[in-house]
């Protein structure tokens, strides 16, 4: 067929002419693409002619009784066929949306509680409602206040009582701080704790600008207790991880404390309060996630299990 040289058209290449070109090189024919679309021959070859008229050059020869795609067809093909697989994942998506194990939920949280609260809650949720596709964020700080306030996740775990603007908080049972201590140490025979205890002990301490290492100095400092202030680490897990290793005691938070327990380090309650508490945070200008009611429940459970 010979090229042709048409003036401009405004008639635009429609979805359609493309979904027709697609069934023609899976097919090879216009009867097979026919068949493929639930339509006729004639209507295949009209659709065909029009959407090489709107290009302006041929994309196939045909030769005895088939087509043959050209190689601007063949260049077209890579393209379409990338396209549709997109497509293919967009229809895929939309579809496993209303499947509620194929619900999706991120949750953005302290890197602590990513690996002391929120595997427990998670494991609660998969048992009672099925599998549930979550995406875990861990960010502390300003940061992580920002972009709660940026309504860029469904749900946000901090330990600051500060609501950031555009979201509302729901307070999780409070519980005390705990001590942590090498397996060997002479203060693990002991079942609990007191301030007095820890004169003199070689004290792994959270950063000094931590609010929890603010409230814990101020116990020791009322109660004329000094301690011998070695280390200090912006992180619980790394304070435990220098506890496990015999560098010294501790006192965390009894998440972080629960998650990092074994045979090399044990834990032991105070006879003094130091409060911890974690807050959810929810968005309030975000698309609702039903499942996210289930992961706050399954959060409240755990910290009553902690308790």
């Amino acid at each position: 067929m010979p090229m042709r040289n048409l003036p401009p058209n405004p008639e635009r290449i429609s979805h359609r002419h493309i979904e027709v070109f697609r069934a023609l090189m899976l097919a090879g024919s216009a009867t097979g693409a026919a068949q493929m679309l639930f339509t006729s021959q004639p209507t295949i070859s009209r659709e065909l002619a029009r959407l090489e008229q709107l290009l302006g050059y041929d994309l196939f020869e045909r030769v005895q009784g088939r087509l043959k795609p050209t190689a601007r067809a063949l260049r077209l093909w890579d393209e379409v066929q990338r396209s549709w697989d997109g497509l293919d994942r967009v229809v895929e998506h939309a579809m496993a949306l209303g499947q509620p194990h194929q619900a999706s939920i991120s949750v953005l949280c302290m890197p602590a509680l990513s690996h002391a609260l929120l595997p427990g809650a998670l494991a609660r949720m998969q048992r009672t409602h099925g599998e549930v596709a979550v995406s875990v964020a861990t960010q502390d700080g300003p940061l992580l206040q920002e972009w709660m306030s940026a309504q860029r996740f469904d749900l946000g775990l901090t330990e600051s009582g500060d609501t950031p603007p555009g979201t509302r908080m729901v307070h999780l049972p409070a519980m005390d701080e705990v001590a942590v201590l090498p397996a060997s140490h002479p203060l693990a025979a002991r079942e609990r704790l007191s301030a007095r205890d820890f004169e003199g002990q070689p004290f792994i301490s959270l950063a000094r600008d931590d609010p929890y290492r603010l409230k814990i100095d101020s116990v020791f400092a009322r109660a004329g207790v000094q301690r011998k202030m070695l280390l200090e680490t912006l992180s619980a897990v790394a304070v435990c991880a220098m506890v496990r290793h015999g560098l010294g005691v501790a006192i965390v938070n009894p998440l972080t404390a629960r998650a990092c327990v074994d045979a090399d380090m044990i834990l032991r309650p105070l006879d003094f309060s130091i409060p911890f508490q974690v807050h959810m945070l929810l968005p309030m200008h975000r698309p609702a996630v039903p499942e996210v009611d289930w992961l706050m429940d399954a959060l409240e459970q755990e910290a009553q299990h902690v308790l």
